[in-house]
């Protein structure tokens, strides 16, 4: 199971339908989630209804972070656009606001880093952060993650454009061929 003293993660449930409406309704993180608008409580519901569909089929992976001590939901970590061929997907990870600073988001990837590379069979995960987000740059950089390029202009936000900067870690050792 993936545990830590402070966290666990564990797939998405039905009973997580009040616990996504407040994470995807908080405009705060409307700018690194691609939404600009509300999201249903209806919309939800068909979401978690497909929620247990086969990773390698869809492509992505929602795992609930919850506090260890308590079991409550705390955030989430999202594992997306998984690409086959190079091994490699995206990772995120939200923390609901009264829970951030508390170590959730950095204890939730140190158990996805060993996961995506013993179970998924990733050669590598990458996250795109925006220049401004401090905490999240911080947070990755502190797991291994290395900076690898900036998207200018990349994010619209209410402040104007902001740049992305790419991380990436890689998780397999490089292939090294057999000498001749």
């Amino acid at each position: 199971m993936l545990r830590t003293d402070l966290i666990f993660l564990r797939p998405l449930e039905a009973e997580d339908l009040e616990f996504l409406y407040a994470l995807e309704n908080d405009p705060e993180v409307w700018g690194v989630s691609d939404t600009l608008a509300p999201v249903s409580r209806h919309v939800l519901r068909h979401y978690l209804d497909a929620a247990a569909a086969d990773f390698f089929e869809v492509r992505q992976l929602r795992l609930v972070i919850c506090a260890a001590s308590t079991g409550q939901a705390v955030g989430a970590l999202d594992i997306f656009g998984f690409e086959p061929l190079h091994q490699r997907a995206g990772v995120g990870i939200t923390i609901l606001r009264e829970f951030r600073r508390l170590g959730y988001a950095h204890a939730a990837l140190q158990l996805v880093v060993p996961y995506a590379r013993e179970v998924l069979r990733l050669h590598q995960i990458y996250c795109t952060i925006s220049l401004a987000n401090y905490a999240s740059l911080e947070l990755f950089a502190g797991a291994g993650f290395s900076r690898v390029g900036v998207r200018k202009e990349w994010l619209r936000t209410a402040e104007g454009w902001q740049d992305a900067v790419e991380m990436q870690k890689i998780l397999a050792a490089a292939y090294n061929p057999p000498s001749v």
